[in-house]
């Protein structure tokens, strides 16, 4: 089991642990350390790893195990591209959550949308679950086309709403509400889910590896893959689905108070709401489920339990 694995495994037992632990790993300043750093860093930590059993004492060790989550996939034991790494997240799509937020020509929230799930789509295919497989290269392939089919769909149903206003030039104040501010919360959080679903589908098909408490891989799972992937899907619906919805609420409430005598303070307010609803939900939804999963013996395949008496089982969930 990777060193990131065997740390999310003893820090990260509760919500609370892990939202602590994501709102450090999710620092943009991480960004900057260069790649000789991150790759002495590892080999420290692979050099002096110890039993993590329990909680660490070293914030040396500590900040040294923060780098290496959020900057080497523990799978393939590779360091991640900058722009994809888990502190990346906010800093890209933020401003693409802003400008498609406030698009109000189907055109411009197509081509918004289409770069949107581009970026959050192959940011879930980098930071997946990284088993191999025998036929690796036809399977990037694979994962790519079904990518990009995911990301024209959404994109093309998340302008939809507004391209069926145009059409048909309903202007009234009830389609105006529906479409402008009740639809793009449900629509962003489904499509978000569906992009993660369909990206990493081959883990349904395939499985994912598990592994017992030791660290050693037992077997490759498909329904611990079905897991991790519904678990990671649902945490994307929450994360852009509350994102694009609570601003709106929020809005409203402003849009109500003396800022509406002020039109030009509006502008700057939606940013920095936007901003501060995506910066605290992105370590909410990175912590809903454990980063290093966990599955019953009774929800494992029969083939996989023949060689193993053991009653729990480890995998790596995927971001």
């Amino acid at each position: 089991m990777d060193a990131n694995l065997r740390f999310w495994r003893a820090e990260g037992q509760s919500f609370f642990q892990r939202f602590l632990l994501w709102a450090d790993a999710l620092d943009p300043l991480l960004l900057l350390k260069s790649s000789n750093e991150i790759k002495r860093t590892r080999s420290l930590i692979q050099i002096n790893e110890k039993t993590l059993s329990e909680p660490i004492q070293n914030n040396q060790t500590r900040q040294a195990f923060l780098l290496s989550l959020s900057s080497v996939h523990p799978d393939t034991d590779k360091i991640i591209p900058v722009l994809f790494r888990p502190p990346a997240f906010m800093p890209v799509t933020l401003p693409l959550v802003i400008v498609s937020s406030v698009q109000r020509h189907a055109r411009h929230s197509f081509f918004w949308q289409f770069v949107f799930h581009t970026y959050t789509t192959a940011f879930t295919l980098i930071n997946g679950n990284g088993t191999p497989t025998a036929e690796e290269y036809s399977l990037k392939q694979k994962q790519m086309l079904l990518g990009l089919g995911a990301i024209s769909y959404s994109a093309f149903v998340g302008a939809l709403p507004l391209a069926f206003v145009h059409r048909y030039t309903l202007k009234s104040s009830l389609m105006q509400f529906v479409v402008r501010k009740l639809l793009p919360a449900p629509l962003l959080g489904v499509t978000s889910a569906f992009n993660v679903a369909m990206v990493r589908s081959p883990e349904f098909d395939n499985g994912i590896e598990v592994m017992d408490r030791n660290g050693k891989v037992i077997g490759v799972s498909k329904k611990a893959g079905e897991k991790a992937v519904m678990e990671t899907a649902l945490s994307r619906a929450v994360l852009f689905g509350t994102t694009f919805f609570l601003p709106e609420v929020l809005m409203y409430c402003v849009h109500r108070a003396r800022l509406k005598k002020n039109p030009r303070a509006l502008g700057p307010v939606r940013i920095f709401v936007v901003m501060s609803v995506l910066a605290g939900m992105l370590p909410v939804s990175f912590s809903m489920f454990p980063q290093c999963g966990e599955i019953k013996r009774a929800d494992l395949e029969p083939e996989i339990l023949s060689s193993t008496e053991e009653t729990e089982f480890f995998y790596n969930r995927g971001i």
